[in-house]
């Protein structure tokens, strides 16, 4: 398929339902409003297509950047390609739910989201935090250092309250992440959860009251 073919069909499920929900959320024009799953069948016909990927995330368009992102090759995209997209990626839906996931499936992901979270831009740290939650909530606590996690929440604890709502939500969705995906620090997290937060405290809880305690997601992607 071209990239005008692919636009069309985008514009053919989109709903304007989906569509105010996107833009409730930041998402500004252009934007067809797709649901997720009705990109399932662009997906699998695309899967690991970067130049596709690369072409639709250059639209601007939310629903194509969003499939591109569900398409990406991450074996052929390099560090400096998750910065670039960084560039326009003008809110959460995209820092955090492209961006952020495609970078938690690639083998330097942790690398990237180190210095995102360092950078002087909030969506670039809401990003750094996310991955974090996907990468935790995916990979074998193995693939993680245990003092490194634990000084990521002792983070949170001391920065939280001067981030932006933003930022305060990724970590938020970091701290749930470990609490419930890494044992290790699980009760670590837990603490740091009650502290920050009532709701996050609360949902936390939640998840573990339901036996979740170590789960993992087979796919970060769909």
């Amino acid at each position: 398929m071209f990239l005008d073919e692919i636009m069309h069909e985008l514009a053919q499920m989109g709903t304007e339902r989906t569509k105010k929900y996107y833009v409730s959320q930041g998402a500004v024009e252009p934007v067809f409003g797709v649901a997720t799953g009705a990109m399932k069948p662009l997906f699998k016909m695309l899967k690991n297509n970067q130049e596709m990927a690369e072409a639709l995330y250059a639209t601007g368009n939310y629903d194509a950047m969003y499939l591109a992102g569900m398409i990406a090759d991450v074996r052929a995209m390099k560090p400096d390609d998750y910065f670039r997209w960084m560039e326009t990626a003008y809110f959460p839906m995209i820092s955090n739910f492209v961006v952020a996931v495609t970078l938690a499936e690639s083998e330097f992901a942790q690398e990237v989201a180190d210095q995102f979270i360092q950078h002087e831009k909030e969506l670039y740290r809401a990003a750094g935090w996310s991955c974090y939650e996907w990468l935790l909530g995916s990979q074998k606590d193995e693939a993680f250092d245990q003092k490194k996690i634990e000084g990521m929440l002792n983070t949170v604890l001391l920065i939280y309250e001067t981030e932006t709502p933003i930022v305060k939500k990724a970590m938020a969705g970091f701290v749930v992440a470990v609490g419930i995906s890494f044992k290790p620090q699980s009760q670590l997290a837990q603490n740091v959860a009650e502290k920050i937060d009532t709701k996050t405290f609360d949902s936390l809880n939640k998840e573990l009251s339901k036996g979740r305690l170590g789960f993992k997601r087979k796919h970060v992607r769909c």
